[in-house]
């Protein structure tokens, strides 16, 4: 019987009939609380076979344990009329039975067959082209799921536009500025404090613009890399 005896264990018995007469059997067994034998008694007729299955039902198995399990097959030749197998084997003197013992063996799978069966099972990893020259970073910190890869991308988009809205009032600020200092300088009668007052205004405007939209997108990319 191979283990692991978690599950139950089935063992086949043939059992053939070479003579030219029907043949009794019955399969017996020292402990027939761990066993179920199935069929455990029958007729073979001449030339015919018959398969026994043996289940062994689970139990903790100890290796140092010797296995005290046996079996034996009983056979007799049939009567010509049979009408009751028990009344068949009762009546049936010592010198008419035949018997074959068989003693139960327990194997376990070696340690490199499990090695062997657990690689299998287990996914071929995935080798990265590039090397990287700072550790390997933590495995949840780059495993994401669905939710968190829309709401990056969501939060991508949205950036996005506020990047584009403030590129757009950013070149509008710029072109009012151009057009301020134009007017600036061919209004002769504008005072040179008020004109480098229209100035620094009209480049400073721009300035911060560049400065929020910088950090919008430093907070994305730091946020999806992280």
């Amino acid at each position: 019987f191979p283990g692991p005896f978690t599950d139950v264990v089935t063992t086949n018995l043939k059992l053939r009939n070479p003579s030219d007469r029907k043949v009794c059997f019955k399969v017996k067994t020292t402990a027939p609380r761990r066993y179920c034998v199935r069929p455990n008694s029958g007729i073979i007729d001449p030339g015919s076979s018959v398969i026994v299955s043996v289940m062994l039902q689970p139990f903790d198995y100890d290796p140092n344990e010797k296995s005290k399990h046996k079996f034996m097959v009983q056979t007799i030749y049939a009567p010509s009329n049979i009408s009751d197998m028990e009344a068949v084997w009762k009546e049936a003197k010592p010198d008419e039975l035949m018997d074959s013992k068989l003693r139960c063996v327990f194997e376990m799978p070696n340690e490199n067959d499990k090695l062997n069966d657990i690689d299998a099972s287990k996914p071929a990893p995935v080798q990265n082209a590039s090397k990287q020259d700072g550790p390997m970073p933590k495995p949840h910190s780059v495993s994401l799921n669905d939710t968190e890869t829309r709401k990056l991308v969501e939060e991508c988009k949205r950036l996005q536009a506020e990047v584009m809205k403030l590129s757009e009032e950013n070149r509008h600020l710029r072109d009012e500025g151009l057009r301020l200092r134009k007017v600036a300088h061919s209004d002769k009668s504008g005072s040179p404090t008020a004109l480098a007052l229209r100035d620094n205004g009209s480049n400073s405007l721009p300035s911060l613009l560049v400065v929020i939209a910088a950090i919008f997108i430093g907070f994305f990319l730091g946020k999806f890399i992280l």
